[in-house]
């Protein structure tokens, strides 16, 4: 009989202390889990087409609501780093400054890879040449010689796209003559799409998923392919290209979530990783980290 009742009363007081961690968990997350609640996430204003593409789905899914905020890739990370949010979604993963600021709060930010992603070169139709070389565009950038390129435009001057060329020049910013930028990839499609001769650099994502703002606006450019560094074959960011490697200008795409808890960044970040996340990014045209399975079903006979 004692046995019995020291057996209950460990019990209760087990039962107890899980309620009462359950309810801090609870009061931490302010009734948010995995698939219920509301969050905010930021996003790399470059690829925002396809995370939009997956809240929609996965607020239809669950009872959850996502606040988007696109911003530069710069301007997300500062973000991140004051604590507005606990969600991100970028083009690379965090730095070795970055990490080291999350270790010293004792936050361990968990990172998730969910797709590869192209840098686009676009032109102007009137421009007959559909054809770059990633070494002309490496030249202008450093301000040697004289290239083909007349322009580059931007989105941003703090955008991902503006830190991966200056990273692959080797130059610590872009020229102050030739090289334009703007507020998003709408604006640098529109632009080269009314003047000739000028080079965009947007996410793939913008043109194989266009808004209504700059659909009219693909019939007047060019989708260029890219020569390699050091490389004698051309390729298109295509999907394609994307898995085999070929396609010089890509980069793959992550949501780190520092949430603390089992809230919708854990769950989000799962969703994009999972069957149905990856089923959306081969479905846009970008590469899924893992390629979702197919389910064939043979009959015995036809009827």
């Amino acid at each position: 009989m004692r046995k019995i009742v020291l057996a209950l009363s460990v019990f209760f007081v087990f039962a107890i202390g899980f309620f009462i961690s359950c309810k801090q968990s609870e009061s931490k997350s302010g009734k948010e889990s995995i698939i219920k609640g509301k969050a905010t996430i930021l996003v790399d204003e470059t690829v925002k087409p396809i995370i939009e593409d997956q809240i929609a789905v996965f607020e239809s899914t669950y009872d959850a609501q996502i606040v988007l905020q696109p911003k530069s890739e710069k301007e997300v990370v500062q973000a991140f780093l004051k604590d507005t949010t606990g969600i991100a979604v970028l083009s690379r993963p965090l730095n070795a400054n970055e990490i080291k600021f999350f270790e010293q709060m004792k936050i361990k930010p968990k990172t998730t890879k969910f797709a590869t992603d192209a840098i686009a070169l676009i032109s102007n139709k009137k421009d007959s040449d559909t054809l770059i070389a990633l070494k002309d565009v490496v030249a202008f950038l450093k301000g040697n010689g004289q290239t083909k390129i007349k322009g580059l435009v931007f989105d941003n001057p703090n955008s991902s796209t503006v830190r991966y060329f200056t990273n692959l020049a080797g130059v610590k910013e872009v020229p102050k003559e030739g090289v334009y930028s703007f507020k998003s990839n709408e604006e640098v499609v529109k632009f080269v799409a009314e003047n000739d001769g000028m080079i965009g650099v947007v996410g793939v994502n913008w043109l194989l998923q266009p808004t209504v703002n700059i659909k009219d606006y693909l019939t007047n450019i060019n989708v260029l392919s890219v020569q390699g560094l050091n490389k004698n074959s051309y390729f298109a960011p295509t999907q394609n290209n994307l898995a085999e490697g070929t396609y010089p200008l890509a980069r793959d795409l992550f949501i780190i979530n520092y949430q603390g808890y089992s809230g919708l960044g854990m769950g989000f970040a799962s969703f994009l990783a999972g069957e149905i996340g990856q089923r959306i990014v081969l479905k846009s045209g970008m590469l899924p980290n893992e390629i979702p399975g197919r389910k064939l079903l043979i009959k015995s006979r036809i009827k």
